[in-house]
């Protein structure tokens, strides 16, 4: 069930990514809704999950639009590795820390697509991209992972209850 769950949460960010998102768009810049929900999962699941969840995610986001199969893939799968590093650090129900998180995995995650794709054909003007692109895309994700990550927590702990049950049963 969890696995079912997992891959219409992906399928369902990417479709409302891909169009629902564009219309409220602010300054150019849309939320990344595919981090945020790498972040949670892998912070609520820990890195195998998370780093499944982001493999999955960045293929789809590779193969619909992205330059190169596997950039989007490797990104996020690394940032999902790293992020559920503090599965068993912290308590999950603390919303602050997977806000930060978010947070800096969104700029990371910026600033390295930067680099690798935009760097590489010889656009240098990082303050541009900085102040434009990644900064912007950092504050507006981080405000809808509040939201967000409260959805993925109660999906996440109705999924326990209900594995903790079918466990009983056998």
């Amino acid at each position: 069930m969890r696995y079912f769950v997992t891959a219409v949460i992906i399928i369902l960010n990417f479709i409302i990514q891909s169009t629902f998102l564009h219309s409220i768009e602010i300054i150019n810049v849309i939320p990344n809704t595919g981090i945020i929900i790498v972040v949670s999962f892998a912070f609520m699941r820990g890195e195998y999950e998370g780093s499944a969840v982001g493999f999955a995610i960045g293929i789809l986001q590779d193969i619909f639009f992205g330059q190169y199969i596997g950039m989007n893939a490797l990104l996020s799968m690394l940032t999902g590795y790293f992020c559920g590093k503090f599965y068993v650090d912290f308590f999950t129900e603390n919303f602050l820390i997977p806000l930060l998180m978010t947070s800096v995995s969104t700029f990371v995650y910026g600033f390295v697509f930067y680099v690798l794709n935009i760097l590489l054909f010889g656009y240098t003007d990082v303050l541009y991209f900085l102040s434009n692109i990644i900064l912007p895309e950092t504050a507006y994700t981080s405000l809808f992972s509040v939201f967000l990550y409260k959805l993925f927590y109660i999906i996440n702990e109705k999924l326990e209850k209900r594995e903790t049950v079918k466990r009983k049963l056998f």
